[in-house]
């Protein structure tokens, strides 16, 4: 075998190797469309080292593949090849025809990251979840312009991750690393504060920091509606065409507010096709799924619903506990972690709620002198515990869920086992779990005096099939904003 056909076999079964550690999607999105690295050496029989250059399309999946990947895939090249191989990431050469890229000052790597090579030995892969966490912004995440609209701090470093979030943040990911390619559009729903903002924006991030010139643009969907009466009362809608038919990536905030707009959806429709037509990408978010969304015409909500539709939850137990911990300490004052837990285990609703309930904790304690406790948390938040308390309650989730779905209270306590009777009774269940501090042998005994296994049962159907029921879990959606409001 002469050298290059021994190089490119090496490759070849690197990546066979590499596919069968990693998740299938995660191969599919960051490898496979790589093209072969070219390996450099002596030849087969050299014990000289090695060096794979690998060639990737942006900064974005160059900075990704380094930080998740690169150890793990010199570790498998070093192996298969017998003596130390350095695996190299390169950008691949833009096409000629296309417009040059003038990085910020300061953005350009130092002469040291355009290697993965490090001194430390090579990591075991781990399950990809997240970028490191991090608050230090780079000088090329912040816009090129404030017409973007776009907040240099919300990007994926900065989003905490978890099971809420996961569907929603991984095809996130996929776009910032492909934009026009996959889920195109991609739609996010979900209740208030619970990070679709964040995640937009951190997708805007992404795509100015690899290209600074990109035609990117954050706004909310009342701002395309003020575009619309603007240019509508100017008869200009040239020029509302020239602004939104131009973009590389539009990102816009609760199209919820298009409802009974019939000019704004015209218009907005036809963004939409021309945008899809030149394969810019569209990343839309609203508090409901595309078929939930009352008022709208079909034709757009079809559209919503053509690339893909994912849900952010309200952040679970261990989230909040994480989101705390981080936002503390970047406003410079660790929070224990008995204290986050506590703060965690009363505020549920959704981050926006958790910073709320973090700024008070915070400024009670500087202002009384006194070290952050579960006794300082607890006196700092008294009137919002004092109002949840208040609010939620399992009789009053009894009586909102059984409204909801038009049953009798009382049939919440019977014995009576119709689905339409047994379905909202584990619904309740299920909530009365999800937003009180009721044991289940509690709860059971709120409900006619079942057994706990009983109410156990219903938390985990109901809890499973919010994943997977879009319907379900915009019903308990609404359930749920209804006994937090």
């Amino acid at each position: 075998m002469n050298s290059a056909d021994w190089a490119s076999d090496l490759w070849r079964r690197g990546c066979e190797r590499l596919a069968t550690e990693l998740p299938e999607q995660q191969f599919n999105t960051w490898i496979r469309p790589l093209p072969p690295a070219t390996v450099a050496g002596e030849g087969a029989a050299s014990d000289s080292a090695l060096v794979a250059t690998l060639r990737v399309p942006n900064h974005f999946k160059r900075d990704w593949i380094r930080r998740q990947y690169a150890a793990r895939i010199e570790a498998i090249l070093t192996e298969l090849a017998g003596r130390p191989t350095r695996l190299e990431l390169a950008l691949t050469a833009r096409e000629p025809s296309a417009a040059p890229i003038s990085m910020p000052p300061g953005a350009a790597p130092a002469p040291h990251q355009a290697s993965a090579h490090s001194t430390e030995p090579s990591a075991a892969l781990r399950p990809v979840s997240a970028p490191p966490a991090s608050t230090i912004m780079l000088p090329s995440q912040a816009p090129a312009s404030a017409k973007h609209r776009i907040n240099p701090q919300l990007t994926f470093d900065t989003l905490v991750p978890g099971r809420a979030n996961q569907m929603a943040r991984t095809a996130a990911l996929h776009v910032a690393g492909a934009p026009g390619v996959t889920y195109n559009p991609l739609f996010i729903y979900g209740g208030v504060g619970l990070g679709k903002t964040h995640l937009i924006h951190a997708v805007g991030n992404a795509l100015l920091k690899d290209r600074p010139d990109a035609r990117v643009l954050y706004l909310h969907a009342e701002q395309f509606i003020s575009d619309v009466v603007k240019n509508y009362q100017r008869k200009t809608f040239d020029e509302l065409k020239a602004k939104y038919h131009s973009l590389d990536l539009l990102l816009i905030d609760d199209v919820q507010f298009f409802a009974g707009k019939d000019r704004t959806q015209e218009e907005f429709f036809n963004a939409f096709e021309a945008l899809l037509a030149k394969k810019a990408h569209i990343i839309m978010t609203s508090d409901t799924y595309p078929k939930g969304l009352v008022d709208i015409d079909e034709r757009l909500t079809s559209r919503f619903d053509a690339g893909l539709t994912v849900a952010i939850e309200p952040p679970e137990l261990e989230m909040r506990v994480a989101i705390l911990i981080k936002k503390a300490e970047a406003e410079g004052t660790p929070m224990p972690e008995d204290v986050a837990f506590f703060v965690a285990k009363n505020v549920r609703a959704n981050v926006r709620e958790l910073e709320g309930a973090l700024r008070k904790v915070l400024a009670y304690a500087k202002f009384s002198h006194k070290e952050i406790s579960i006794t300082l948390a607890r006196e700092a938040l008294k009137d919002l515990l004092s109002i949840q308390n208040r609010q939620i309650g399992v009789e009053n989730i009894q009586k909102t869920v059984a409204d909801f779905y038009k049953i009798k209270v009382a049939d919440m306590y019977s014995k009576k086992r119709p689905a339409s009777i047994a379905r909202p009774r584990q619904i309740a269940m299920y909530l009365a779990k999800e937003l009180t501090q009721k044991s289940l042998p509690e709860i059971g005994e709120l409900f006619g005096g079942r057994d706990h296994t009983t109410v156990l049962h219903a938390v985990r159907k109901i809890g499973g099939e919010r994943q997977k029921n879009t319907e379900l879990n915009q019903q308990l959606h609404v359930l749920e904003q209804t006994l937090k409001g």
